[in-house]
């Protein structure tokens, strides 16, 4: 019985250790295929394989922070327009009533001087010419109460907009050639003084973001981010009234040296970001990227490449199949 019992044991040592050196080797041989890195292929296969590179030159590049915000609608500030306007017209109209009662009143003391006139007369007119100073300076404090709320609510930039003379930049709003936006920023944060553009996008999507141009600060924040906020203008055709939208901003730091990548030239295997260098006109290396930025235009990487080289930033999967391909080993002929 023990001589039975010594042989199972020792028959399951060996298929435990068997099944570890399997695991050993199946480890070594992932670790095997990361480390090569040489491809040849002649230049008739390159071309009929359609790879094309890129020759690597060094970019100043800013990180970036995420931030949120909405498209606003400018109901309000058009309402705004309309009320200033017509106290505009009411303040015109109060000034030509008040200019005639000064020539009334003038005219009448003449008469009454004359004995013309009676007193009454001239105490009738003298009435009319304060009701129509009082007009006037009615209509004067309503169109500064509108230009005091409008500068609460919207700040001095898109005051000028809404009530200037000049409202081409107010039309561009009304035409849907620009959407106005409002972000926030995470309370952590600030807007350097430099930045004049910044980029969003409605999917959070920051491939496909676009350019939005700054206007002025806000002169409220939202309850919910609690930091800076900012008014920008987006010409983005997607973008309505109410719609959510990500902002990519970038930092006050200074700025890092390294390459933007085309979004082809990154492909992924085993978990990590690979590229391949041509070398030589017949030969490539594969890089594993070991830090990488999403951008508008790719990825951004700051250190593995170098200037000059040449990418390949179409073709790069090919290659890869291709160094898989050499990995599989050989049946006997046998």
């Amino acid at each position: 019985m023990t001589k039975l019992f010594m042989a199972c044991l020792f028959t399951l040592t060996m298929l435990c250790s068997t099944w570890v050196h399997a695991e050993d080797d199946t480890a070594t041989e992932q670790q095997n295929l990361i480390e090569q890195t040489q491809i040849n292929l002649s230049t008739d296969i390159q071309k009929s394989s359609a790879i094309e590179t890129l020759t690597l030159k060094p970019i100043s590049y800013h990180a970036e922070f995420v931030a949120y915000g909405k498209v606003l609608n400018i109901q309000s500030l058009l309402a705004l327009r309309h009320r200033y306007l017509l106290a505009l017209t009411d303040q015109r109209s109060s000034q030509a009533r008040f200019q005639q009662s000064e020539q009334n009143i003038n005219r009448q003391q003449d008469l009454y001087s004359s004995g013309v006139t009676s007193k009454r007369s001239l105490q009738e007119q003298q009435a009319q010419w304060q009701s129509n100073h009082a007009q006037v300076d009615a209509a004067h404090y309503q169109s500064t109460a509108i230009t005091d709320e409008a500068l609460l609510l919207w700040g001095k930039e898109l005051t000028n907009w809404a009530l200037s003379n000049d409202h081409s930049k107010l039309d561009a709003f009304l035409s849907g050639r620009q959407k106005l936006i409002q972000i926030t920023l995470p309370s952590h944060h600030h807007l350097a003084n430099t930045i004049r553009t910044i980029d969003v996008e409605v999917s959070g999507n920051r491939s496909k973001a676009h350019k939005a141009e700054f206007i002025s600060a806000a002169t409220h924040t939202e309850l919910v981010a609690q930091g800076e906020s900012y008014f920008f203008q987006s010409s983005d055709k997607n973008l309505l009234p109410g719609m959510a939208i990500s902002a990519w901003i970038p930092e006050q730091s200074s700025a890092m040296t390294g390459f933007i990548i085309p979004k082809s030239a990154l492909i992924w295997y085993m978990d990590q970001a690979l590229v391949y260098i041509k070398t030589t006109e017949t030969t490539f290396s594969r890089l594993v990227l070991s830090h990488y930025t999403p951008t508008a235009d790719g990825y951004f990487v700051p250190d593995t490449l170098s200037t000059n080289q040449h990418l390949v930033i179409t073709g790069a999967q090919m290659l890869l199949s291709e160094e898989l391909r050499g990995q599989i080993p050989k049946e006997d002929d046998d």
